[in-house]
């Protein structure tokens, strides 16, 4: 019998440890096969900081580095000036990049390292049990907001793709959802893309992902995806915000 649907050889043979309805095992997955097609698994090194995506080490086949919360943009920096023939990639979470880590991303996307970051946006503090992140909604209810982000106290979303879009060092930089099969295999297409912008050496390169996170947002897994789609968006587009042309 022929064989149409296995596991990606970067992804290890483990069981998920995440919530029902959470996006990061779509991600991660499209993460591996991405490396598997790109044929760099090999050469391949991760960096996981400090959130749910902190145990990426667990399912990443490749090698892996842990770095302090929000320094992961300096970590893969250090390894990929050390080690240039080497692919590197950050995989952090909303709370990890846009909060703790703000002046980690800006200084790394304006320096134009050539390294790959895979951020995941689920508009709440995750692991830490449903804090208003710096990328909830206005009017979204966390555990530190009960009566919905008011911006005159909490002040407006950080639009990382928007914010990064303007500096120099920014090759590729583009949002997407893991919410149904079309945009899934865009999600895919863009990680590729920013890993083939490494691999080309155009500098830096970052893929938003908005995820679903049901646990947190107190919402069924359907209708977490439903809020994604209808309610995320609205303030986070999809699409491609920069990308370097071959002919430059």
């Amino acid at each position: 019998m022929k064989v149409v649907f296995e596991r990606p050889k970067s992804l290890q043979e483990t069981k998920t440890h995440y919530c029902p309805g959470c996006g990061h095992g779509v991600i991660h997955r499209l993460v591996a096969e991405v490396m598997d097609e790109l044929n760099i698994r090999e050469k391949t090194i991760g960096v996981a900081p400090v959130g749910c995506s902190v145990l990426a080490y667990n399912y990443f086949n490749c090698d892996m580095q842990q770095a302090a919360h929000g320094r992961a943009p300096a970590v893969a920096t250090g390894i990929k000036r050390v080690l240039p023939e080497n692919v590197v990639f950050t995989y952090q979470g909303d709370g990890d990049l846009a909060a703790i880590g703000t002046a980690e991303i800006i200084h790394a996307a304006a320096r134009g390292e050539n390294i790959t970051v895979i951020f995941v946006n689920n508009a709440i503090y995750g692991m830490t049990g449903g804090q208003m992140a710096p990328t909830t909604l206005i009017g979204q209810k966390t555990e530190t907001s009960p009566y919905g982000r008011d911006p005159k106290v909490s002040g407006y979303p950080v639009k990382v793709c928007e914010m990064l879009s303007v500096l120099d060092g920014s090759a590729y930089l583009a949002r997407a959802q893991v919410t149904d099969v079309k945009n899934i295999l865009k999600a895919k297409s863009y990680i590729k893309r920013a890993f083939e912008t490494q691999l080309k050496e155009k500098g830096f390169s970052l893929v938003e992902i908005l995820s679903p996170c049901p646990t947190n947002w107190g919402m069924t897994p359907s209708n977490a995806v439903e809020w994604v789609k209808n309610e995320m968006t609205k303030v986070f587009p999809p699409g491609i915000f920069k990308d370097w042309k071959e002919d430059n």
